[in-house]
């Protein structure tokens, strides 16, 4: 078979910043003594495709022309199409002088790349939301992680020591160009690209197939394993999955599974285009789209960030800008009295059919032990998603109580331990007042040292829940994006609960006089940031409980939340 005549990839070229031998030798030896910055594994992720092309034709983190334009027009300065800002921010603290060198190193202290320092420009993280996700909503997980984020961005050109080395599945981590070089290999002129995050089942097995023959081409599997949004399926669980699929059921000689490390937005129809993009790198000029493409889920008022069709109608606008095509990813439904799958639109009058949806994988099978049916999913896949996520009852969570100083929070948890210990499960509280004493000694009551002692307590329940554990977090934890990120570092398993108590009800009830002092110090014009004086409380917009601090007993509220856990599984009834 001959050998594909592959796109070019986006822009023209194929960047590549990583450097080799002596260059890289005599970088490392100069590292040592260059100011440094560390940056997260968003960054970490955005450095490693800017470095291999993936994100071709941008060569660095974006500076301010590139970084305005796209905000407003989805443009680079030169006009070139791109969807989504790329940008590295910093501490203008930690920062050296414009035209000299900074060296960026991962957690881990290694020195990953060294960049001229050639701008230095400040951002503003509500106009980013607004403008390229299109909410300033802190449920959006890029709203509230945007928060946390250094005060300037910086950009230069760059010169890469060391790509993120990765021991699992290192058989499947390839560049853009081993990529491009293995479909070549296939020998198909044309190639379809499928972007996901979440496990491969029956549909979505028929759906690639349909669309590589639809195209007369390869099939590239390309998931998402940098980051995904919080509370996605491990990727070590989906990559496994991917495996067996691919290797029992894919013809292996035009399909090709291959690992991205991609950091998603979760920017709905722009993240669409930026996906485009990148598989274009990759040697791709097909891509399917499926409905609500790298959608969140719903805003804070229950609707969905983005409409269900958005994703595709930019695809299509903008898919002969990109050089990709569009294949839309049609609804398909099961004939189980024929046994096969077909799109909504061609069901015949009268017809049975079967469909399971993700919420129904969720709630009523891995939360109760079930395998999922054969017509669904691949034994493998059922198997593997078993042994993955044992049954709600047997997993851990998260039980969060939020509300102001003296409205029921302390009280309420105590109660609430004693009856999941005499249900048999092992118990950790993490109250306020005692992480203070010891996790966040030191820390004082501004906002950013309360985020701090939140995200601390946020960090420590996400660890106890992943080993199936119950943690019981009890802190005010005033603000919305705080709580809300909180959450994310615990993950799917978290559970608000608002102790709503008006304030005069806490102040009657305040034996440390904390509120009356805090009064007094603001008639005194010397604030002292107290919750519910001087300084706001965010009500949660949707907490899973509300209960009321008053006119209620701390043991009714925690029965009021025992019945929560049983009707959703957490515990078996008794």
């Amino acid at each position: 078979m001959s050998k594909a005549n592959l796109i070019t990839p986006y822009g023209g070229k194929l960047v590549n910043l990583v450097v080799e031998g002596v260059e890289r030798e005599k970088l490392l030896a100069r590292a040592p003594k260059l100011p440094s910055i560390k940056i997260t594994m968003r960054n970490l992720c955005d450095l490693e495709l800017l470095a291999t092309g993936g994100f071709s034709p941008l060569t660095t983190f974006m500076g301010k022309a590139d970084y305005e334009r796209v905000l407003h027009e989805m443009r680079l300065a030169d006009g070139t199409l791109f969807p989504l800002p790329i940008t590295l921010t910093a501490d203008p603290k930690e920062l050296p002088t414009v035209g000299e060198d900074i060296v960026l190193r991962n957690a881990n202290n290694d020195v990953v790349a060294i960049m001229t320092l050639e701008e230095v420009y400040h951002w503003d993280p509500a106009t980013e939301a607004a403008l390229a996700y299109g909410s300033t909503d802190p449920r959006h997980p890029m709203v509230s992680e945007m928060e946390r984020w250094g005060k300037v961005c910086i950009s230069g050109p760059m010169k890469v020591v060391n790509l993120p080395k990765y021991h699992d599945f290192v058989e499947l981590r390839r560049t853009p160009a081993q990529v491009r070089a293995m479909l070549e290999k296939m020998g198909n002129n044309n190639v379809v690209a499928f972007q996901t995050r979440n496990p491969l089942h029956r549909i979505h097995e028929e759906l690639t197939k349909r669309a590589a023959a639809q195209v007369q081409g390869s099939l590239l599997i390309h998931p998402v394993v940098g980051m995904t949004k919080p509370g996605d399926v491990d990727h070590y669980t989906r990559v496994r999955i991917y495996k067996a699929l691919v290797e029992n059921y894919y013809d292996k000689n035009n399909t090709l599974l291959s690992l991205l490390p991609l950091a998603m937005r979760m920017a709905g129809p722009r993240e669409a285009l930026l996906h485009a993009i990148i598989r274009r790198n990759h040697g791709a000029n097909h891509f399917i789209v499926g409905r609500d493409h790298a959608g969140p889920g719903k805003d804070s008022t229950g609707k969905p960030f983005y409409g269900p069709y958005e994703a595709q109608e930019i695809m299509q606008k903008y898919e002969a800008e990109i050089g990709v095509r569009m294949i839309p990813f049609e609804e398909l439904v099961y004939l189980p009295d024929e046994d096969r799958y077909v799109e909504q639109k061609d069901v015949p009058p009268g017809a049975r059919t079967l469909s399971i949806s993700g919420t129904q994988v969720r709630d009523e099978y891995l939360a109760k032990g079930k395998l999922l049916p054969e017509w669904f999913t691949r034994p493998e896949t059922a198997e593997i998603l078993r042994e993955m996520y044992p049954p709600r009852h047997k997993q851990g969570f998260c039980i969060w109580f939020t509300g102001l100083s003296g409205s029921g929070k302390t009280a309420t948890t105590q109660v609430l331990t004693s009856l999941l210990l005499e249900r048999g499960r092992q118990i950790t509280v993490l109250d306020g007042d005692v992480v203070r004493t010891h996790l966040s000694k030191g820390l004082g009551f501004s906002k950013e040292d309360r985020d701090t002692n939140i995200l601390r307590i946020g960090f420590v329940a996400g660890e106890i829940v992943r080993a199936g554990g119950v943690v019981i977090c009890a802190a005010i934890s005033p603000y919305r994006a705080t709580r809300n990120e909180a959450r994310k570092m615990v993950g799917e398993n978290f559970i608000t609960v608002y102790m709503d108590t008006p304030v005069e009800v806490c102040e009657q009830r305040d034996v440390k006089g904390l509120y009356a002092k805090a009064r007094q110090a603001m008639q005194e014009g010397k604030p002292m940031g107290f919750t519910g004086v001087d300084d706001p409380y965010e009500p949660p917009i949707d907490p899973e409980i509300t209960l009321k601090g008053y006119g209620s007993t701390p043991e009714e509220n925690a029965r009021i939340i025992i019945k929560y856990l049983e009707e959703k599984g957490y515990l078996n009834h008794i």
